[in-house]
């Protein structure tokens, strides 16, 4: 079957070279209607070419100064190094098929028509051209002449200002009540208690399992991580699941900072859904991002690795795990995870009324959430009684859950965010979804500058990509982690190993302690829910 898919993406690309036109598009209509402009590709190219502004390119550049205009011309011609085949099959996906359905809105055939086929086709082309995929390169390829529906664009620029205008008042609003917390708790000393950002003294050893799910016909592996000796009492239990196009060994520092502090922690892999999908689905050999029972498999998967713990703990640990009050915690689309076996519940009617919406204003996991729109109607409920306490780190989950579904959780919950996610944006996936959580412990942790992914662990082109962009200045991962160690560290030693000495770090005024200036964290707990006005809405 993978290699069926490779031959036929391969097949199809090398098709498209020869099917579709090549240099059709001669001029770019803008619509606002009932006005309409238009702009010739041969004036782009010229300009791209020598620099060279004609009488109808000038009225364009006018409205974006001299400094904007160099951007455009070296934007015409910037080479995005992708590969055709991987085009081929991400744009053949369902996630593939929901962006070009909304950008063909924008980028429109004559006669006002959804431009997504043309669109695909085109970018598979250009990619295959020998001077690669650039802005001028598509346009050179694009069957027909380009339709520019304004009001469309204008209304995606608008959602992204909302966006950015609503995450700047959620951190202004993290920093004001944040204060007021730490003022009405009792006064610590920090700097005179155990610094939880280091790691403990119990050391750490890591053993990998395969496992077999004979019943679901499911085999992953498990990376497990445990202290090299024992602490007084049961050893506490948590378990992490990865992100989309991830993989256990991505949060390894995490479990080994729990692990140092006498926790066995167990890492599983999610097939469908890890790092192994997406380099498939990039050589061709797979048809999905993600496969669409992973909603249903991954929540399985954690209740799975309880049971072979349950299994496996008189004979290798002693019968010491606590397997009664186990911890979960989960990244992204893992963080769903965590949520669904803490007892949040799929909400079809949210996927359908927020999913239906015309603009998704900046928030890109709605391309994973809106895809459950796709599992059969029927009510899904992942609890395991087992889990006691779940955290969870830049979470897909305020649509496909909803507040009706979310509001089923009654175990505590941490929430973390960052201002920068693109990917989950706080103030849609962790803001509203904290004011829905109805159980009294939960506790919203705000990062600035924290964007969803780990940027140490990029592509080397993408970090000098990111590193290029003037404006844009991102914290240490350093910084990011130990924040992490310290609030993963706090969470679950209070709900889960029940020790209440470590509720002083779970205060307002330890986020203040630890923060830098620069890059500042905030945490509030739900006595702080009446100071997030509108964010709901």
């Amino acid at each position: 079957m993978r290699l069926w898919l490779r031959s036929l993406a391969l097949g199809t690309v090398s098709a498209l070279s020869v099917v579709i036109p090549a240099g059709a598009a001669e001029k770019i209509y803008f619509t606002y209607a009932p006005l309409r402009f238009s702009l010739s590709v041969t004036s782009l190219e010229t300009f791209a070419r020598t620099g060279e502004v004609n009488q109808e390119l000038a009225f364009y550049l006018k409205l974006v100064g001299s400094d904007g205009s160099q951007a455009v011309r070296e934007a015409l011609t910037q080479k995005a190094e992708v590969k055709p085949v991987f085009l081929w099959s991400l744009f053949n996906t369902s996630i593939g098929e929901t962006i070009l359905e909304r950008l063909g809105k924008i980028i429109e055939i004559p006669g006002g028509l959804n431009g997504k086929y043309a669109i695909r086709g085109t970018l598979v082309q250009a990619a295959l051209a020998p001077e690669g995929l650039s802005v001028l390169s598509f346009l050179r390829k694009f069957p027909t002449n380009i339709e520019i529906d304004l009001k469309q664009v204008l209304a995606v620029a608008n959602g992204l200002e909302e966006t950015i205008a609503i995450t700047k008042e959620l951190v202004a609003q993290m920093s004001k009540l944040s204060a007021q917390q730490a003022a009405r708790e009792p006064q610590v000393n920090f700097a005179t208690l155990p610094d939880i950002r280091q790691p403990g003294n119990f050391g750490v050893k890591k053993q990998t399992w395969n496992l077999i799910d004979r019943q679901r016909q499911r085999q992953f592996r498990v990376d497990v991580y445990q202290p090299q000796r024992w602490r007084a009492g049961k050893t506490p239990v948590v378990i992490f699941s990865h992100g989309i196009a991830s993989r256990p060994e991505d949060f390894s520092d995490r479990a080994e900072h729990l692990a140092s502090y006498g926790y066995v922690v167990a890492l599983p892999q999610h097939p469908g859904s890890d790092y192994t999908q997406a380099q498939d689905l990039i050589a061709g050999y797979e048809g999905e991002v993600f496969e669409l029972n992973e909603f249903i498999n991954r929540p399985k998967d954690i209740s799975y690795v309880i049971d072979e713990l349950e299994r496996r703990n008189n004979n290798e640990f002693g019968g010491r795990l606590d397997l009664q009050a186990v911890g979960v915690a989960g990244h992204s689309l893992g963080g769903y995870t965590a949520l669904a076996v803490a007892g949040a519940e799929i909400d079809f009617d949210s996927l359908k009324r927020e999913c239906a919406r015309p603009v998704w204003r900046g928030n890109v996991s709605l391309l994973l959430q809106c895809q459950g729109l796709r599992l059969p109607r029927q009510t899904y409920s992942f609890r395991d009684p087992r889990v006691q306490a779940v955290l969870a780190a830049n979470p897909v989950n305020s649509v496909i859950f909803g507040e009706r579904g979310l509001s089923k959780i009654e175990i505590p919950v941490m929430l973390g965010a960052g201002s920068y996610d693109p990917a989950t944006p706080a103030v849609y996936e962790q803001g509203r979804s904290f004011l829905w959580l109805t159980t009294p412990n939960k506790y919203l942790a705000l990062a600035e500058g924290e964007a969803h992914v780990n940027f140490s662990n990029l592509d080397p082109g993408i970090k000098e990509a990111l590193d290029s962009i003037s404006f844009l200045t991102l914290p240490n991962q350093d910084l990011i982690d130990r924040y992490a160690n310290a609030l993963f560290l706090a969470f679950f030693e209070v709900h889960i190993a029940k020790n209440e000495p470590y509720r002083r770090y779970l205060q307002s005024a330890y986020a203040q302690f630890i923060s830098e200036p620069s890059f500042r964290l905030f945490l509030v707990d739900t006595k702080a829910l009446e100071g997030f006005p509108g964010l709901s809405n």
